[in-house]
């Protein structure tokens, strides 16, 4: 039930008799006075046992409805409990709105005139006409008969002005055992100890001077509104009286229909297994199967479409892209269904890896369906895997298990590869901050562990299981002392120069050993290349707010490799970008598209932390600031007089190709906040993209246009008549279709991130995969998607908006 509906009764409809508790009498009643002459005066106000009853009396609208109940007599004090349930003669759609419950204390062990204790009266229903559910305590008129009558003398509300710390307490009590308040169990019993101890002071405070008595209402299961039979002419219409769309709630919303779950029964009964392995769908019906199977993985199948689909389950074996969407036909909850269900699953032809992918979404619980899967994922090969090995991670989230099938698959995997022992180590370890699966994480983190630690000798290298784990944890070593020396450069007042100087001065004094490792370490980002220092002179700091760290390690073969440490920056989402750029290049490759993409390596560390590889490059923002134009800048570095534009062809088309391919890609994952400071480009002509802070569509620019291409791109291909520019929007159309063939894999990657805690997912993962899916535009056919796409690019080139926030945010940027 979302937040905007509010379910209830109406009391019309009630047809039960009224029916509440009568708990127990508090406070101590006044001590007896004997009229007796007889008795000594010395035991005057001696301590009677008193024999008490509650007189309860139904009043509506000031007159008395049916005769009074009461209770049996109650002689326990000085604590008096009846708890004891009484039922009226009248019925709940029997009451109106002023209806009353007079409820009267008598003491039988006193003579006639001292019988009475006292009386209250409680209104039913409250002021917002809804029926009082709950315990409530009510502060008797000592010597009082309880009024029925309307307005009452002898309320039992204790008056707003005496309300007081233990009145307030007690109705929370009221709303905690009505539900309405989270039960948390260590809280609760520190919150009751605290109230008995404030109800003791309280009650030491003000002595005896009231009574009360408790009674206990009952409980539905929603709200019960006031409701005469019949049409309710007190209350005029919301419809007639506003125009406003009123929400009114229907009990058998989402409730399975009755007639529908027995036809599907029938359908589906086992009797007609023999009859279905005969059966083979029309041309209409071979029409709407093909029509289903590409459907994309986020879509529901509507009843019919299931029933298709089932109906058909034999002829479909064949098919190996129809089992996904047969095993979502299932109704698991039937034990013979499931059975017959797996039964087939085991004969079906084999799935591919990206079908795999889908089974192991929260859609599918079945163990033996997510185990299916995994014997799936065996098939791929190591390149393979590292490109879903995030993702696979993220799906321990919906196993039923810690110690799952998934777990132990890549736990195996990685004891034969180091680099995804590496990453599946991060990747898992970085999740141990999430307090709901940080247990099930660290199940897993266990067994790669102890897995690794008995590895012997020559399984990968020279090295054994409890060496290659050392290096591995040194790793994590390395990073939690790199984090020390980004704090303590940040705390150095002045320019980004002094932080320089002091970064080197740590390395050369107090962290001198971190310039020579006393064994290598594997780089946590290409953990087959072993590190053995770093070098303190090619080493600085980025001038920006985070002071992110830019170190070049020395690598064992004599080389370096160069890194970004980031401290106070979740990479997560940087991450999965990164990830997905790397995934696209890979398919558009296979397909023999090499469009010169550069998915440098992110590694996030801890949830604000992480690594980066470092590429050689410069911004647009300094490139057109120091040479006015692309083109400029790369005739510096690549000059050719007869070449296009004096550039040589081939610098040139790698600029083309790489504006192509991460035009298309920042399209499809919906990218935003581009400016021409995360815009970078390598002196060899290749264009790519940083900082991911933004994307599935979210941008905090106005008006952002729908593919992320600036004028000065456009002015370096030869301006948008040129054959450049022509070649350009080629590339982009031809990359377009071939990833949408691939729109399944990229949309089960994404699914499988659902539960992740990367903030732009994590929001709406469900609208996220959506806004994913709309960017394929999967209704359209090839040709289509072209013109679409030449009218993107079109549209894009020509928006103005861009330019002027563009000017915005270098004028922020020369500020900084």
């Amino acid at each position: 039930m979302s937040g905007n509906e509010f379910r209830f009764f109406l009391s019309c409809d009630i047809n039960l008799p009224v029916t509440f508790r009568i708990e127990l009498l508090e406070g101590a009643l006044p001590p007896s006075k004997s009229p007796s002459s007889d008795v000594d005066p010395a035991f005057a106000t001696e301590e009677r046992n008193s024999e008490l009853y509650v007189e309860c009396a139904l009043y509506i609208d000031g007159a008395p409805f049916g005769l009074p109940t009461r209770t049996r007599l109650e002689s326990s004090g000085p604590l008096y409990c009846w708890n004891e349930l009484v039922t009226l003669s009248t019925k709940y759609r029997d009451l109106t709105g002023h209806s009353q419950l007079a409820l009267t204390v008598w003491d039988v062990s006193c003579g006639k005139d001292e019988g009475l204790v006292g009386g209250a009266t409680i209104l039913l229903f409250n002021s917002k006409k809804q029926l009082k559910t709950g315990k409530q305590k009510l502060r008797l008129w000592k010597g009082k008969v309880a009024d029925g009558s309307f307005p009452t003398s002898t309320p039992g509300k204790v008056p707003r002005h005496e309300r007081g710390e233990l009145e307030r307490l007690e109705k929370l009590v009221n709303r905690y055992e009505r539900g309405q308040i989270q039960c948390v169990d260590w809280l609760d019993r520190l919150a009751f100890k605290a109230m008995e101890r404030i109800k003791e002071r309280e009650s030491s405070k003000n002595g005896s001077l009231h009574l009360y008595l408790v009674v206990d209402f009952c409980s539905f299961e929603h709200r019960v509104a006031f409701q005469e039979s019949g049409a309710n002419f007190l209350l005029p219409s919301p419809i007639a009286s506003t125009n406003e769309i009123v929400t009114v709630w229907d009990p058998e919303v989402g409730k399975m229909n009755p007639s529908e779950h027995k036809q599907l029964k029938l359908a589906r009964s086992l009797t007609r297994g023999i009859i279905d392995r005969d059966l083979r769908p029309s041309s209409n019906e071979r029409k709407s199967i093909h029509r289903i199977l590409k459907y994309p993985p986020t879509r529901t199948l509507t009843g019919d479409e299931r029933q298709l689909l089932w109906k058909f389950r034999f002829s479909l074996m064949s098919e190996k892209r129809a089992l996904t969407k047969f095993l979502r036909c299932v109704e698991w909850s039937d034990i013979q269904e499931a059975k017959q269900a797996l039964e087939l699953m085991g004969k079906w032809s084999m799935i591919d890896v990206c079908d795999a992918l889908e089974l192991l979404s929260p859609v599918f619980e079945s163990e033996e369906v997510r185990a299916y899967a995994v014997s799936v994922l065996e098939r791929a090969d190591d390149e393979e895997l590292q490109c879903y090995l995030l993702q696979l991670v993220q799906a321990l989230r919906f196993e039923r298990s810690d110690k799952s099938r998934l777990s132990h698959f890549l736990v195996q995997r990685a004891l034969r590869n180091i680099e995804l022992a590496s990453f599946l180590r991060w990747y898992v370890a970085v999740e141990l901050h999430d307090p709901a699966y940080a247990k099930r994480f660290y199940c897993t983190y266990e067994i790669l562990e102890e897995n690794m630690m008995k590895l012997p000798a020559g399984v990968q290298g020279d090295e054994d299981g409890l060496k290659l784990w050392q290096t591995l944890v040194r790793q994590t070593e390395l990073t939690a002392q790199l984090c020390s020396i980004t704090r303590d450069v940040r705390n150095v007042r002045g320019n980004t120069q002094k932080k320089i100087e002091k970064l080197r001065q740590l390395f050369s004094g107090l962290l001198s050993e971190l310039t020579y490792f006393e064994e290598p370490i594997r780089s946590p980002l290409a953990p087959g290349v072993l590190i053995t220092g770093i070098v303190p002179s090619e080493s600085s700091i980025f001038k920006s707010a985070l002071h992110p760290l830019r170190l070049t390690f020395r690598t064992a073969s004599g080389g370096s490799c160069k890194v970004i440490f980031k401290k106070g920056d979740d990479l997560r989402q940087d991450q999965l970008v990164v990830q997905m750029v790397y995934l696209m290049d890979r398919l558009l490759k296979l397909e023999n598209l090499d469009l010169h993409l550069t998915p440098y390596r992110v590694l996030a560390t801890g949830q604000d932390e992480g690594m980066l590889k470092f590429i050689p490059s410069r911004s647009l923002a300094q490139i057109l600031s120091e040479h006015r134009s692309i083109t400029s800048y790369l005739q510096k570095f690549h000059p050719d007089e007869h070449g296009p534009f004096g550039i040589t062809a081939t610098c040139l088309e790698t600029f083309i190709k790489s504006c192509a391919g991460y035009s298309v890609i920042t399209y499809i994952l919906g990218i935003g906040d581009r400016h021409l400071d995360n815009l970078l480009l390598v002196d060899d002509g290749r264009l790519f993209h940083v900082d991911f802070g933004f994307i599935l569509g979210r941008d905090p620019k106005p008006f952002p246009p729908p593919m992320k291409l600036c004028k000065e791109m456009v002015e370096a291909m030869g301006g948008a008549e040129s054959q450049y520019y022509t070649r350009f929007k080629s590339y982009c159309c031809e990359a377009y279709n071939i990833i949408r063939k691939s729109s399944n894999l990229i949309l089960n990657l994404f699914h499988l991130m659902a539960g992740s805690n990367i903030p732009d997912i994590a929001s709406d993962p469900e609208k996220g995969i959506l806004k994913l899916q709309e960017k394929f535009r999967l209704d359209l056919d090839d040709e289509a998607c072209i013109h679409f796409f030449q009218d993107l690019i079109n549209e894009s080139v020509s928006a103005l908006f861009p330019q002027m926030v563009e000017t915005i945010h270098r004028w922020a940027q020369y500020w900084r």
